[in-house]
């Protein structure tokens, strides 16, 4: 009996440990990683970073999918951070760490901050064509970065005051404030991905912008 008292006591004294000087236990986690989930050193750094932008995630498990398709290192976001407020996404799957890094900073210094801009809103919504499929880059027999969970397809931009702005219906057609914003956030978007393919590239992406991260320096 004295053992067991003893032993709560200890755990009891842990389990203060968790309340750091300043924290606030009614803030949820950014992540909601598992415990039982292997990380890697550099796994473990990206998510360190993705923390420090505000992003709202959780770390998925590694799979092998198939037919040259993977799952490795992803996470599934809820939701972003701008300057002041956080914003939300429509339509987005999993997404590489490093994918999802990328994407966040664009969000908030490339699109937050140019529709406030340019268009007198803050940014509400990002809406997504999805992310991870596997498929093979159109007209070849060579995998997409879909397929591995490192690029996004972004079809539209919801703002705080209600207007959508959408890459179909907006690249072209819109108001002159909504076209120079498509093409700032293509911009924006060519300084942290290595893939950016927009309307000006073909008629396939008449109605997204596909954002892929890697190596090359690719923007159209």
């Amino acid at each position: 009996m004295v053992r067991n008292a003893l032993l709560i006591a200890a755990s009891a004294l842990l389990g203060g440990c968790s309340l750091l000087p300043g924290s606030d236990r009614s803030d949820p986690p950014r992540s909601t990683q598992s415990a039982n989930m292997p990380v890697s050193g550099e796994a473990r750094q990206c998510l360190a970073q993705l923390d420090r932008t505000g992003s709202r995630y959780s770390p998925l498990p590694d799979r092998t999918l198939g037919q040259g398709c993977t799952n490795f290192n992803t996470v599934r976001l809820s939701d972003l951070r701008g300057d002041t407020a956080n914003f939300a996404l429509a339509n987005l799957g999993p997404v590489t760490c490093p994918t999802a890094n990328a994407f966040a900073g664009w969000a908030r210094y490339g699109v937050d901050r140019a529709a406030r801009q340019i268009l007198g809103s803050p940014l509400l919504r990002i809406e997504t064509m999805g992310s991870y499929s596997c498929r093979n880059v159109a007209g070849s027999n060579r995998r997409s970065a879909h397929s591995r969970a490192e690029a996004i397809d972004v079809a539209a931009f919801v703002l705080a005051d209600g207007r959508r702005v959408s890459v179909l219906g907006d690249w072209n057609a819109g108001s002159a404030e909504e076209r120079e914003f498509l093409r700032i956030v293509r911009g924006s978007a060519c300084k942290r991905f290595g893939t950016v393919l927009s309307p000006d590239y073909n008629a396939d992406h008449r109605d997204h912008f596909h954002l892929e991260v890697g190596s090359s320096d690719f923007c159209r």
